[in-house]
């Protein structure tokens, strides 16, 4: 069930340390327990809780997380990291006290806490020193380094495993991938997240699948097999409340599984495919089959007016004007009717 210990509806920090660690947290916490509290550093220590990739990384397998989100978001750094805010990606993003306390940021943790083979997404903006110019945005100051401790953690990384490769856009990435010397491998290929597949620069950027295929190939050169996580940011499109954008990812992410399923055997190798959890997202109105899902609905509204099958329950996508205030004492009421984004006279199925 996806729930955080303290809130019936979860983000994806609490729920990365449930699926990967086995153990349910508080919400915005990453890789502790329900013991340690949101943004309180002093309780990170002792109640931190291991991951399946440190549990294989022990074990003697390679590692490897890709994503197309920052590689130190909420659900691939459940997998390597303990914090008890998921927005504390570097060390500029933490208040002093914690600092003082001895906490470390998700970006540090990148680099230490488990030895990770592979690590592919987006991210450079926490790695670098403040003012450290981008290398694909070296005029866009904004796209600088933001660490305040003067480490470069890619340098710090690479120094750690001789061998190892960086790369920062597509053409490095595959030709370390064919390098069957290499097996270790960091490529960031944005400041933050990356770009939506359907908008990304193709030269540049590498898609899901093909960074997906450049970790396998590196990770399969273990003799001891591997753990590989894959995350894709549909959930992105969905708080963006653009479902083009949640549903071409999806279909993204479904090309970088049957990738994934070309180059494994299910013999040997177990693959989960999961969501960590929903979203307001709904697809009713009884449209006809073969319509595109982005279409219109089909029952009549109320005021006359087209809709879309697909609504949102909430999100940017809300047109605006008078909406009506609710007390708690009036949503307890047995024939209390929430908000509705369309008017119908009869809800519809979905």
């Amino acid at each position: 069930q996806t729930y955080n210990v303290d809130r019936h509806v979860p983000d994806s920090a609490g729920t990365g340390t449930a699926y990967l660690c086995g153990v349910k947290g508080n919400y915005k916490t990453i890789g502790v327990s329900a013991a340690a509290r949101y943004a309180e550093c002093s309780t990170t220590f002792g109640n931190e809780v291991i991951s399946v990739m440190q549990r294989a990384r022990k074990a003697g397998k390679a590692v490897g997380i890709v994503t197309t989100t920052r590689v130190q978001h909420a659900s691939p750094s459940g997998t390597y990291a303990h914090v008890v805010d998921r927005n504390w990606y570097a060390d500029a993003s933490m208040p002093q006290e914690a600092r003082q306390q001895g906490c470390k940021d998700i970006a540090w943790q990148l680099v230490h806490n488990v030895d990770i083979n592979v690590i592919l997404g987006g991210g450079r903006i926490y790695m670098t020193p403040a003012g450290t110019p981008d290398p694909e945005y070296p005029a866009d100051s904004s796209q600088n380094g933001i660490r305040e401790d003067g480490n470069n953690l890619i340098d710090m990384w690479l120094e750690a495993r001789p061998g190892a490769r960086y790369a920062w856009n597509r053409t490095e990435m595959l030709a370390a991938a064919a390098d069957p010397n290499v097996k270790y491998l960091m490529g960031l290929f944005e400041p933050v997240d990356t770009k939506y597949n359907m908008v990304r620069n193709t030269t540049l950027d590498p898609s899901l699948t093909e960074m997906t295929e450049a970790a396998i190939t590196i990770l399969s050169r273990n003799p001891n097999g591997y753990y590989l996580f894959v995350e894709d940011k549909i959930d992105h499109g969905h708080h963006d409340g653009a479902p083009h954008k949640a549903l071409t990812e999806a279909v993204e992410f479904d090309c970088a599984i049957e990738r994934a399923g070309t180059m494994t055997d299910e013999a040997d190798t177990l693959t989960v495919i999961t969501a960590d959890h929903s979203h307001v997202f709904a697809f009713g109105g009884y449209t006809f089959r073969g319509t595109s899902i982005f279409g219109l609905g089909q029952k009549k509204t109320t005021d006359g007016k087209n809709y879309t099958s697909i609504l949102y329950g909430n999100g940017p996508g809300y047109p605006g004007g008078v909406r009506p205030n609710v007390d708690p004492e009036t949503a307890m009421q047995f024939d209390y009717l929430p908000q509705a984004a369309v008017p119908l006279e009869s809800e519809t199925h979905g």
